[in-house]
Formats: C-alpha cells, sequence, structure tokens
C-alpha cells in the first residue's frame, strides 16, 4: 500500500454564501433537521424532481473532481462544486447540515466518510472520495465516488475498481418484493473475495425531501433490514470498502470518520428509484 503519511486536521475558511433567492433546506441554521414523517415510495412527480437534483448533484461531483491533482486544495474542490450548484439554482445540501460547514465532504485515503474541506493539499498517490447532495425544487439528489490523483499504487486502485463494482452488483440486486437486506448481502459477498472489510456503522438511507428520511440501507448482511422494496421507494446506496478493519475512529471536529487501523478505503453511492423491474438511477451527468 501507498507509503502516504496519515491525514491531520487541516483549516477551515469561511462558509460560502449561496444567493438569497436559492431555496434553503429546512434544516438550515437549526441544529438538526425536523423528523421525516412522510412515505418512502415516491409520488411521479416527486421523483423526477429527484431526477433533476440528482443530475445537478452529478454534474457538480464531476466539475469538482477536474481539479483532482497534486498541489490542489479540499477546499478548491469543495469552491467548485459549490459555484457549480448555485449556478445552476441548487443549494448544497450539507451546508449547514447539523452543522456541517461546507458543500460537500472530501474524503481522502483513511478517511471512511464526512471528511471536511479545508487547506488540505492533495498528494500524489491519493484516493479522493467527493460526496456531493443538491437540492432543489424541494428535494436531494445525493452521489458520491472516489477518484485517483496522480500514480496511485495498485492496491489502492483495485479497492477503488472494486468498490465501484460492488455498487454496480448491488443496484442490480434491487427488485421489488425483496428485502433490503438482499444489497449488503451482495456487497458483503463480494468484498470477502478480496477480504475487504465493510463498514457498518454508515449506511445508505431514503431519501426525498427529506436529505435522510429514517430508512436505513445497510452494507452488509444484516438480520434487521427487513423493509421491502416497493416501486417508487427511493434511497441511497453507498458501500464503504477498507483494505483492513471495518472498525472506525472520528476527529475531534465531529464528522471525519477514519478507519482504525487507518488503511485506505474507498466509497461509491447513487441515488435511486425502485422500478416495477429493478432500479432507475437518479444520480446520472
Amino acid at each position: 500500500m501507498s507509503g502516504q503519511s496519515l491525514l491531520v486536521p487541516g483549516e477551515i475558511t469561511p462558509v460560502r454564501s449561496v444567493p438569497g433567492n436559492i431555496r434553503r433546506p429546512e434544516y438550515v441554521g437549526k441544529p438538526a433537521p425536523t423528523p421525516y414523517t412522510g412515505p418512502e415510495v415516491q409520488d411521479a412527480d416527486t421523483v423526477e424532481r429527484m431526477r433533476v437534483a440528482g443530475r445537478i448533484a452529478a454534474q457538480a461531483m464531476a466539475e469538482a473532481a477536474k481539479f483532482i491533482a497534486p498541489g490542489v486544495t479540499t477546499d478548491e474542490l469543495d469552491r467548485v462544486a459549490h459555484e457549480f450548484m448555485c449556478d445552476h439554482g441548487a443549494y448544497p445540501s450539507t451546508l449547514g447540515y447539523r452543522g456541517f460547514p461546507k458543500s460537500l465532504c472530501t474524503s481522502l485515503n483513511e478517511v471512511i466518510c464526512h471528511g471536511i474541506p479545508d487547506s488540505t493539499v492533495l498528494r500524489d498517490g491519493d484516493i479522493v472520495n467527493l460526496d456531493v447532495t443538491a437540492y432543489i425544487n424541494g428535494v436531494h439528489g445525493d452521489n458520491n465516488a472516489t477518484y485517483l490523483c496522480g500514480d496511485v499504487d495498485e492496491e489502492s486502485r483495485l479497492l477503488v475498481e472494486r468498490t465501484e463494482e460492488s455498487l454496480r452488483r448491488a443496484i442490480k440486486a434491487v427488485k421489488p418484493g425483496r428485502q433490503i437486506n438482499v444489497i449488503g448481502r451482495v456487497i458483503e459477498s463480494y468484498a470477502k473475495r478480496f477480504g475487504y472489510g465493510v463498514v457498518r456503522d454508515f449506511t445508505g438511507h431514503g431519501i426525498n425531501t427529506s436529505f435522510h428520511s429514517g430508512l436505513i440501507v445497510p452494507h452488509y448482511d444484516s438480520p434487521h433490514a427487513t423493509t421491502v422494496m416497493k416501486p417508487g421507494m427511493t434511497f441511497t446506496i453507498e458501500p464503504m470498502l477498507t483494505l483492513g478493519s471495518h472498525d472506525y475512529d472520528m476527529w475531534d471536529d465531529g464528522w471525519t470518520v477514519v478507519t482504525k487501523d487507518r488503511k485506505r478505503t474507498a466509497q461509491f453511492e447513487h441515488t435511486l428509484v425502485v422500478t416495477e423491474t429493478g432500479a432507475d438511477i437518479l444520480t446520472l451527468p
């Protein structure tokens, strides 16, 4: 594996402004969102609005990814995604969510998820996850992907490729009438072929007018994930695979989650709607 030194927190720049004409989610300025009490199955109009939000989120992520290179700060990636979403009339969903200070998450190397963009400079050989969610027309679209920065070692490159493949396999497993745990079963069985850890405590989730509806989508074979998938259900699948243990530590910032053994980890995510025959990806650029 890469001999990169471990990450340390950088300096966080001031909160970026959002034009006043852009609609905010209800949780902005509050310590926590109002609990969602609506249905997990969405009507056709909501799904189509989510497709718009998902497209903007996917495009913003792709735009930020163009700037991934040694010497670039994670804060610069945040700026690019922030400006793209605002330019397209969308609010960056993470900005102000439970106090999160930035417009996307940047999780490098041993960071599992929720890394805060700051003055950290990308290095040759890093792997970089961008997690972008857009809010527009009253709904959210959420996606993430892990990118290679410069010359990445073979072990890390394979981890990234296989994590993306685990997401593809999980999406194919989505069918109405099946329980949610089939998703985690597929991911875990594939990851075990390579000896990878599967993160358990951070999961996929229901999403719609709410950023996190309360529906949980584990990425391992959980006996408790017995919710039956129905046409119109909308949720994310976002497997996090590690080169070692699935155990984790959290930084003092209350957000940044790192592998306990500090081995590398990768993640990929799409927002989906269950159809009559399978799944439709809503976060396509």
